[in-house]
C-alpha cells in the first residue's frame, strides 16, 4: 500500500468520455393508541341541537372563471313530480318477465309515445334494423327525458339555415321510405339514402355514432341494474339534484344527512390508530406480518379515470394519454407501481428463499383509450416478467354527464353524449361482476392491496406492508393509510362514524367524507384555521387494504350498497366541445362512486353507546405516517404561472428527494436539505437521487446498503442496482449505476412467458472509499424536466452492468466523463495503484 492518500488514489481524469469495456423480533406495543373519550374535538349532527357557530357560518366564495352560463336555481317540485313518473316506471319494468313485456310497458309512457309518434320515428326505428334489445334501450333513453341525445336541435333558428344533422337525416329517411315502392320498385335501400346526402359519409358517420351509443347504454344497463339501468341512473341524478336544491335553500345539515344515512343522531370524529413513524418496532412488526403475507395477497390498481386535470398528450400523434402513461422518473407511472410491488415480492425472496409473484388486478376504462394503452404498454414490456396470466384487465363502463340545470344529458353531437368514468367507486362491483374476485381465490389470495396510480410514493418504507400487515395478521375487512391533511387540499377526510340506528342501536366505523361532501356535513371547504373542524381530521389517500371476501359481499349485493359512496358533484363545470367546433362550460357531473366508502358497509353495531376503546375491536382500522412517506400526487399539470407545486409531478418529485434525504441521513451520508416547495418555484431541486425500491424496499433494509460519505449540492446519484454497497463515496456531479438484471433474470416459462428468477445471474455493484468527481448536470439548460429524470450533462460516470456482471471500486477517485460497461460473466474491479486494462 501506499504512504498517502494521493499516492494510494488512482485518478482517472478525463473531459472527454472514456468508454471502458471489459472481456426480526421487536417488541409488539399495543395496536392502537388509546381512544378518547368521545367528548373530545368531534362534530355532531343531532337533531335536537342546533349547529355550532363554526359549522354554520356562511362561506362567501368568488369565482375567477369567465361566466359562461349561469342556471337557475332547479325547481325541486319539477325534480319530484319526474322522479315519482321514473320511480312507477323502473317498478313496472323489474315486474316484467320479458323483454317484450318490458317493450309494452315502455311504449306506454307518456314520452315514449310522444316520441314515436313525431314524424313518424317508430317506423325510422324499424327500418335500422334494430334488434329488440337495442330497442328496449332507445326508448328508455326516452323514457328517461333524454330523446335530444337523438336530436340537439341545432340550428332551430331560420336564419341560420342549418337544421339538425338527425333530424335531416331521419326525416330524409322516413320520405325515401314512402318513395321506395314507387321509385326503385322495393329497392335501393340505404345506398340509396346515402347517395341523395351528397355520398355516405352521414349514414357512415352516424350509423357508427349510434353503435357506440347502444354500446354505451348497453353497458349503462347492465351495471347499473342495482338501481334500475337507465331509469335508475337517472332518478338517482334527479334526486341529487333535488336534495342539493334543497340544501341550497336551507342551513339544517343535519336533518338532511340524518335522513341520507338513515339514522336518528350522527357523530364524526377524528380516528386514532398506529403512528407508524411514531411506533417504529410496532411499525416493523406489522411490515414483518405484511412481507410474510404476500402470498396471501393481491395488488388492486383504479386506473379508469379520464385524468383531465394533467393534460397528458402524446408528442407524436396528439393524443389525449391516461395518468398511467405520464411519463415519471424515467418510466410511466404504471411501471412505477410494478416496480414497487416486484421490490417487496424480491424482499420476501431474500427473506424465505422462495418465489412469489402476486397477481394483479387493473381497471381501466375506454376514456383516452386507456384500456388500449395499458394493454399495450404491457404487452411491450412482457408484461413485466410476471406472465400474462398474473395480470387481469377489467373496463369500467362509462357514463353521461348531465346538466346541473335540469338533470338532462349534455351532447356533443346527435347520438354522442359526454361521457366520463363513474368513479373509482365502481370497483366493487365491477370486480364481482367481471369474476375478479374468483380470479383472486383462485391464485389463493385473501386480502388486497389498493393504491392509485398517480400516488408516486405510497410504497415508502413500511407505509404498504405494514398496513396490509396489519389488515391480515388482525383479520381486519378494510384498512386506510393515512396522514395529515394539507390546508386546501382536493382531498377528503377520514373519520370514526358513531351513529344511532333507527332500530335504537349504535353503529361504529371508520370511513371518509369526500371534500365535495363537506358542505352537507357543514365543514368548511375554504382554507383551514388552527380551529377548524377539518385541521382535525386526517387526509384520506386512497390507499387502502381490503379483505376480499369482505369486499365480494358488497360487490354481489343487487342493491345501491353495491355503489358505495355515490356523489353528483356539480360544483365543476363540465367543459366539452359540441359539433361545430364550439366550446362549451356548463355547470353538471355525473354519478361518482369512491372506493374507499365501502367502509359504510364495515359499520359495528352495539347495543348501547360505546364511550372509550372502540377502535380496537372494529372491522376498519387506520395508520398513520409521515404525509411524504403516504402520498404526494402528480395528478394535475403545473401551469405557467402557478406558484403552488401541490399534486404536480414538480411537487411530488420534491418529496421523492425528501425522502431520500431522510433515509441516507439516517446512514451517516452528508447531503443539502430539502426546503419547503416554494423555494424551488423557479428553480431546480438541489440534487436528483433515485434509488430503486429493491435496494429495500424497507428503510431498514435500505440502510444496510449505504453508510458515510456524501452527496453535494447540484448532484445526481442513480441506482438501478438491488445487490449493491456504499461505503464512504463521495459524490459531487453524476452518477449512474444500472443493471440490466436488476432482481434476477427472465426465462422462459411451459407457455413461452418470459417470467422474471428472483436471484438468478444479478448485477452486483460495491463502492469503498470513492471519490466521483464530474461537472454533472448542466443546471442552466431550458430544456430539463426534471419530474421526467429527461436532463442535459456536461459529464458523468456510468457503470452498465450486463447478466451476471460485477463492479468494484476501492480506494480509488474517479474524476470527469467515464463510461465502465462490464458484460456478461465478468467483473470489473479497480483497487488503489492498478492500471486501468481492458479484461477481466
Amino acid at each position: 500500500m501506499a504512504s498517502s492518500t494521493r499516492a494510494s488514489s488512482l485518478l482517472l481524469h478525463s473531459h472527454k468520455t472514456n468508454h471502458f469495456i471489459f472481456s426480526l423480533n421487536p417488541k409488539k406495543p399495543s395496536l392502537f393508541h388509546s381512544f378518547p373519550s368521545l367528548s373530545s374535538p368531534s362534530f355532531s349532527l343531532s337533531l335536537s341541537s342546533s349547529p355550532s357557530p363554526s359549522t354554520s357560518s356562511t362561506i362567501t366564495r368568488v369565482s375567477t372563471v369567465p361566466l359562461e352560463y349561469v342556471p337557475p336555481a332547479p325547481d325541486s317540485n319539477n325534480f319530484q313530480q319526474e322522479i315519482s313518473r321514473l320511480k312507477t316506471l323502473r317498478l313496472k319494468l323489474s315486474t316484467s318477465k320479458t323483454l317484450k313485456q318490458k317493450l309494452k310497458v315502455l311504449n306506454s309512457d307518456s314520452k315514449v309515445k310522444h316520441f314515436l309518434n313525431t314524424k313518424g320515428f317508430e317506423r325510422v326505428l324499424g327500418s335500422l334494423g334494430l334488434g329488440l334489445n337495442e330497442l328496449f334501450l332507445v326508448k328508455c333513453l326516452v323514457a328517461a327525458g333524454q330523446d335530444h341525445v337523438f336530436d340537439m336541435g341545432f340550428g332551430e333558428r331560420e336564419e341560420d339555415g342549418l337544421r339538425s344533422s338527425v333530424k335531416t337525416a331521419l326525416y330524409a329517411l322516413v320520405e325515401m321510405i314512402e318513395k321506395w315502392d314507387v321509385n326503385n320498385g322495393g329497392s335501393g335501400g340505404k345506398e340509396g339514402f346515402a347517395k341523395s346526402q351528397k355520398g355516405s359519409v352521414l349514414v357512415d358517420e352516424e350509423s357508427g355514432d349510434l353503435k357506440k351509443l347502444l354500446k354505451i347504454l348497453g353497458e349503462i344497463e347492465e351495471f347499473y341494474d342495482c338501481i334500475g339501468g337507465i331509469i335508475g341512473y337517472q332518478i338517482m341524478v334527479l334526486e341529487l339534484l333535488a336534495q342539493s336544491s334543497v340544501e341550497m335553500q336551507t342551513t339544517n345539515h343535519s336533518q338532511h344527512v340524518h335522513e341520507s344515512m338513515d339514522c336518528h343522531f350522527l357523530e364524526i370524529h377524528p380516528p386514532t390508530g398506529c403512528d407508524l413513524s411514531q411506533s417504529t418496532e410496532y411499525a416493523s412488526q406489522a411490515a414483518l406480518w405484511g412481507i410474510e403475507g404476500l402470498p396471501d395477497l393481491g395488488e388492486i390498481y383504479p386506473l379508469g379515470g379520464s385524468a383531465d386535470r394533467l393534460g397528458l398528450v402524446d408528442p407524436d400523434t396528439g393524443e389525449c394519454l391516461p395518468a398511467a402513461m405520464l411519463p415519471y422518473c424515467g418510466r410511466t407511472l404504471l411501471e412505477g407501481l410494478i416496480r414497487d410491488l416486484q421490490a417487496r415480492e424480491f424482499l420476501y425472496f431474500k427473506l424465505y428463499g422462495k418465489q412469489c409473484i402476486t397477481p394483479v388486478a387493473i381497471m381501466t376504462s375506454s376514456a383516452k383509450n386507456n384500456q388500449e394503452h395499458i394493454t399495450s404498454l404491457c404487452e411491450r414490456l412482457g408484461w413485466f416478467g410476471r406472465g400474462r396470466s398474473s395480470f387481469q384487465l377489467f373496463e369500467q363502463p362509462l357514463v353521461p354527464t348531465v346538466s346541473a340545470d335540469d338533470g338532462r344529458w349534455l351532447v356533443r353531437k346527435p347520438f354522442v353524449p359526454v361521457c366520463k368514468p363513474g368513479g373509482h367507486g365502481v370497483i366493487w362491483k365491477l370486480a364481482y361482476d367481471k369474476g375478479i374476485f374468483q380470479w383472486f381465490y383462485d391464485h389463493g389470495r385473501k386480502g388486497a392491496t389498493v393504491r392509485q396510480v398517480s400516488n408516486v410514493v405510497a410504497a415508502t418504507d413500511v407505509t404498504l406492508l405494514a398496513l396490509a400487515g396489519i389488515g391480515l395478521h388482525h383479520g381486519k375487512k378494510l384498512g386506510f393509510a393515512s396522514c395529515k391533511r394539507n390546508s386546501g387540499a382536493t382531498e377528503g377526510i377520514n373519520v370514526l362514524i358513531e351513529k344511532k340506528n333507527l332500530d335504537g342501536k349504535w353503529a361504529y366505523g371508520l370511513s371518509c367524507i369526500e371534500y365535495t361532501e363537506f358542505d352537507k356535513f357543514g365543514i368548511s371547504s375554504g382554507p383551514r384555521s388552527p380551529d377548524s373542524l377539518q385541521a382535525e381530521f386526517p387526509a384520506n389517500t386512497n390507499i387502502l387494504y381490503v379483505d376480499l371476501p369482505s369486499a365480494k359481499l358488497v360487490g354481489s349485493t343487487r342493491s345501491e350498497r353495491s355503489l358505495p359512496g355515490i356523489v353528483l358533484n356539480t360544483k365543476k363545470s363540465v367543459v366539452y366541445m359540441d359539433y361545430f367546433g364550439n366550446r362549451h362550460s356548463v355547470p353538471g357531473g355525473r354519478l361518482e362512486c369512491t372506493m374507499q366508502n365501502i367502509a359504510d358497509n364495515f359499520l359495528n353495531t352495539y347495543s348501547s353507546r360505546c364511550y372509550k376503546d372502540v377502535e380496537d375491536k372494529l372491522d376498519t382500522f387506520i395508520v398513520y405516517n409521515e404525509r411524504r412517506r403516504v402520498t404526494s400526487s402528480a395528478k394535475k399539470k403545473r401551469k405557467h404561472a402557478d406558484m403552488s407545486l401541490h399534486q404536480t409531478p414538480d411537487g411530488s418529485l420534491l418529496d421523492i428527494m425528501r425522502n431520500a434525504y431522510d433515509l441516507l441521513l439516517q446512514c451517516d451520508i452528508d447531503l443539502p436539505e430539502v426546503e419547503g416547495n416554494d423555494k424551488y418555484v423557479d428553480s431546480r431541486p438541489p440534487f436528483l437521487i433515485f434509488l430503486h425500491p429493491a435496494l429495500g424496499p424497507l428503510w431498514e433494509v435500505t440502510r444496510q446498503k449505504f453508510h458515510g460519505g456524501s452527496i453535494s449540492k447540484g448532484s445526481e446519484l442513480q441506482i438501478e442496482v438491488a445487490e449493491f454497497l456504499w461505503r464512504n463515496v463521495q459524490l459531487e456531479g453524476s452518477m449512474i449505476i444500472a443493471a440490466e438484471n436488476i432482481m434476477g433474470s427472465t426465462r422462459n416459462d411451459e407457455n413461452g412467458e418470459p417470467i422474471l428468477k428472483h436471484g438468478h445471474r444479478c448485477g452486483r455493484c460495491k463502492l469503498h472509499n470513492v471519490k466521483v468527481l464530474n461537472d454533472g448536470i448542466d443546471w442552466s439548460s431550458g430544456d430539463n424536466v426534471y419530474w421526467k429524470h429527461d436532463v442535459r450533462r456536461f459529464e458523468a460516470l456510468k457503470v452498465i452492468l450486463h447478466g451476471n456482471s460485477e463492479f468494484e471500486v476501492n480506494d480509488v477517485t474517479i474524476q470527469g466523463n467515464h463510461v465502465f460497461e462490464v458484460p456478461d460473466g465478468h467483473r470489473l474491479k479497480i483497487t488503489s495503484g492498478d492500471p486501468v486494462v481492458l479484461g477481466s
